[in-house]
């Protein structure tokens, strides 16, 4: 096998390797990765304002639609939320955190 090109030695060799379901990351670890992409996007600028990312199709936590009807401005509405919301911390640090309001992405990777 040794003088195999790179392609057949691994097709020989996964012969044998036989998968049975899907491997699936932790929730917990979706969210730490959730969690620090959306803070690399908030260092290159501004993210989307709440009003846009509803009109885009994005569904909004209860927190997100609070400040969205709130009367601040502009700049407040484009905050990720996220980063002061207990639900971030519960998911970060639990698998199967205890949070179950719709619109939170936090709640989508316990059922992913």
């Amino acid at each position: 096998m040794a003088n195999l090109p790179d392609e057949q030695f691994i097709e020989k060799v996964s012969d044998g390797v036989e998968l049975t379901e899907p491997a699936h990351a932790p929730s917990d670890l979706k969210a730490r990765v959730y969690s620090a992409l959306m803070r690399r996007q908030a260092e290159t600028g501004p993210l989307s304002s709440l009003t846009e990312s509803k009109t885009q199709g994005h569904p909004l936590c209860v927190f997100e639609r609070l400040v969205e009807i709130a009367p601040v401005g502009g700049p407040a509405k484009s905050l990720n939320i996220c980063r002061v919301c207990h639900a971030r911390v519960l998911a970060e640090h639990f698998e199967n955190a205890p949070i179950y309001w719709d619109g939170c992405p936090y709640v989508q990777f316990k059922k992913s």
